[in-house]
């Protein structure tokens, strides 16, 4: 065609356009483990947090309770019978998965 110029490709055949490939990130669980054990006023940042969680769930505060006893306690399996004019419609059993557990 008329008017255009072959142009040389950027990288030579078989070469990466990114030899270092993508950049790590930071490890989440060390910034973590860092951002929580940062003291203050003498307690670490993780037990001022549970100790305000604590406060609201004292106070009433359903979902800081809920909070409280999901990662503190492992919740039991719970079998749940459903009946309709003394009739069983289904069983259901509720199991508790323990996150750290399941990798």
């Amino acid at each position: 065609m008329a008017g255009y110029k072959q142009i040389e490709p950027r990288f030579k055949k078989g070469q990466s356009g990114n030899p270092n490939g993508r950049p790590k990130l930071p490890d989440l669980k060390e910034a973590m483990a860092k951002i929580l054990g940062e003291e203050k006023d003498g307690k670490i940042a993780l037990e001022a947090i549970l100790a305000g969680l604590r406060a609201k769930a004292v106070r009433g505060d359903v979902r800081a309770a809920e909070l409280l006893f999901k990662y503190t306690y492992k919740q039991a399996i719970q079998e749940i019978d459903i009946k309709s004019n003394n009739k069983e419609l289904k069983q259901w059993t509720l199991e508790y998965v323990d996150a750290d557990k399941s990798k």
